[in-house]
């Protein structure tokens, strides 16, 4: 085997893709690129999406931070929230939120607002926003109803709402830059994130599946590790593989799926928010399943070093 550095694209948002590039980025044989779903509709994100007319910084904001050179340092700074005061407009939303937002407004250019924080951040990668165009994720659900926007959706299916359709409302386009890098990437990592706002929502951008299509290498789902409420009942990392595969046009070809269970209390508790742990499901014969022992604590998120090294280790037997 000749070892050489390899040029990766990992998909997704939420707090799962900057867990796994926090752990990708201390290996020296991978070159990082994050392509960071954009229709953020709650918190800090959404607030200056609507006051500021802003794209939503907050998941770009958290992939910069896993890939910045003193990660801790830079979270502890750019994720503590401004005090709220009186009459201040601003009050209660992240330093790096604020920072990302005004260098988009003063350079009117948000891959540029990117590229000067990475710069600051002395980022060891890319950070590639999908669209910059501004859109809602909707979604219909099984008794006919539908809803719009990122925690309207999550909420629904939360409550017992299975989805049947999802869409983006107006149709956006890949950012062109987005668009002539993923090509050029190896291999694609998929995940973890919210399947149906952090993952699904990339895909159905105008051009990216076409995009994703062009990869050369293999295309890696890294499962979540639990259902995320009622409404996911049933869902399994099968169902995630096939419904992304669906999107992009191109089976998946590996899927990493956690296969080991925290304290009994720690799934009651879950089990409150009708969160139950994610099964394999029945997986095609061409698609690699990649078991491991990713759920090492008391909180559901994937060990980083673990998951570095299954995902470094599928994409070693593939492409060197």
């Amino acid at each position: 085997m000749k070892l050489r550095t390899l040029n990766i694209g990992c998909f997704g948002g939420g707090t799962g893709l900057p867990s796994l590039l926090g752990g990708l980025k201390k290996n020296p044989w991978l070159s990082l690129n994050a392509v960071v779903t954009m229709f953020d509709s709650g918190g800090s994100s959404g607030q200056l999406r609507d006051e500021l007319g802003v794209l939503p910084p907050g998941d770009v904001l958290k992939c910069a931070l896993a890939l910045a050179r003193n990660e801790r340092e830079a979270r502890r700074v750019l994720l503590s929230r401004l005090p709220t005061l009186e009459h201040a407009r601003l009050g209660g939303h992240t330093g790096g939120n604020l920072l990302l937002s005004m260098m988009e407004r003063y350079s009117g250019d948000f891959v540029a607002a990117v590229d000067g924080l990475r710069g600051l951040l002395g980022c060891a990668g890319r950070v590639w926003p999908v669209s910059v165009e501004q859109a809602s994720v909707c979604a219909e659900y099984q008794d006919g109803s539908w809803t719009r926007g990122e925690v309207e959706v999550d909420a629904g299916q939360s409550a017992g709402h299975g989805i049947t359709r999802l869409w983006l409302e107006p149709e956006v386009h890949l950012h062109p830059s987005t668009e002539a890098a993923i090509p050029q990437f190896e291999a694609a990592i998929i995940g973890p994130g919210s399947f149906y706002t952090s993952l699904m929502p990339i895909f159905l951008v105008r051009g990216a599946p076409e995009a994703v299509r062009q990869v050369r290498g293999p295309i890696i789902l890294v499962a979540n590790l639990l259902t995320e409420g009622w409404g996911m009942s049933g869902f399994t990392a099968a169902t995630a593989a096939a419904l992304l595969g669906e999107a992009i046009g191109r089976p998946i070809d590996v899927v990493i799926v956690n296969t080991t269970r925290p304290s009994s209390a720690t799934l009651a508790k879950y089990a409150q928010e009708h969160k139950t742990p994610l099964e394999i499901g029945p997986m095609p014969n061409e698609t690699e399943v990649v078991t491991g022992e990713f759920w090492c604590g008391e909180i559901a998120r994937h060990d980083r070093r673990r998951l570095a090294y299954a995902v470094w280790a599928a994409l070693a037997r593939r492409l060197m």
